[in-house]
């Protein structure tokens, strides 16, 4: 699934076709049932912006969109015209079109926006309303699993939450109740870094995510993977520099 700097990244590629009026289609007949297209054909875009794992599209005359590519979506940007394929949404500008692959969640309402949690890649980073959150959230559930919770903080995924316990030395098994704040906001930090490297510049080496059974870059120790929660969402960890 695209995390929020995959989110954020497709939301700077359609800055150019911010200010043109569209022309929009939808090729695909699931997407067609939505109406989007034809409530937006024709409209001026007036902002594109990530929210977590959600793209917004907001068009002259209030109406706005919500994109979110679960695990297969993407959105991209290419020159006008000779779109081959079904994809879900096409927006032509002047000379720009945006395609939209995959789009399971295509929607022209913002309303799923009011459930999440503060967004991770946020310039600067809401920390204190995170902190609040994590506090009021059930002390039970592993921190990996509230980290992952879109309700929490929104953006982080499945490979970030890796990347960031990794680097932070924390392990994704411990109890949220037993995490101090201090620890919080040491992966909360750490995860709004790596991300908004990744965003700004290109991911780096990966330490953990998809590396089960590889020597630890740390410590040498085999590296462990296993499902996490009620989703049973893979993560992956060191069990020796981030023992619980």
């Amino acid at each position: 699934m695209p995390e929020g700097d995959a989110i954020h990244r497709a939301a700077r590629r359609l800055q150019p076709l911010v200010g043109q009026r569209l022309s929009a289609t939808s090729p695909n007949a699931r997407a067609q049932a939505t109406r989007v297209a034809e409530r937006i054909d024709g409209r001026r875009l007036e902002t594109v912006e990530a929210f977590g794992k959600n793209l917004v599209l907001r068009f002259d005359g209030g109406v706005a969109v919500r994109s979110h590519l679960r695990m297969s979506g993407r959105w991209t940007v290419r020159p006008k015209g000779g779109v081959i394929g079904r994809p879900w949404l096409i927006l032509e500008g002047d000379e720009l079109a945006a395609v939209l692959w995959n789009g399971p969640v295509l929607e022209l309402h913002l309303r799923a926006l009011d459930r999440l949690g503060p967004d991770i890649l946020a310039a600067p980073p809401a920390f204190a309303e995170m902190l609040a959150r994590l506090r009021a959230a059930d002390p039970t559930r592993t921190l990996g699993e509230s980290l992952l919770d879109q309700s929490l903080v929104a953006g982080i995924g499945n490979m970030w939450l890796a990347e960031t316990l990794w680097s932070a030395g924390l392990s994704p098994w411990r109890r949220l109740g037993d995490v101090g704040d201090d620890e919080r906001l040491a992966a909360l930090e750490t995860a709004a870094g790596l991300m908004r490297a990744a965003l700004d510049g290109g991911r780096g080496q990966r330490r953990v995510y998809r590396l089960a059974g590889r020597p630890c870059a740390r410590c040498g120790s085999r590296i462990e993977s296993r499902g996490i929660g009620d989703d049973n969402r893979t993560v992956y960890w060191c069990p020796a520099c981030q023992a619980i």
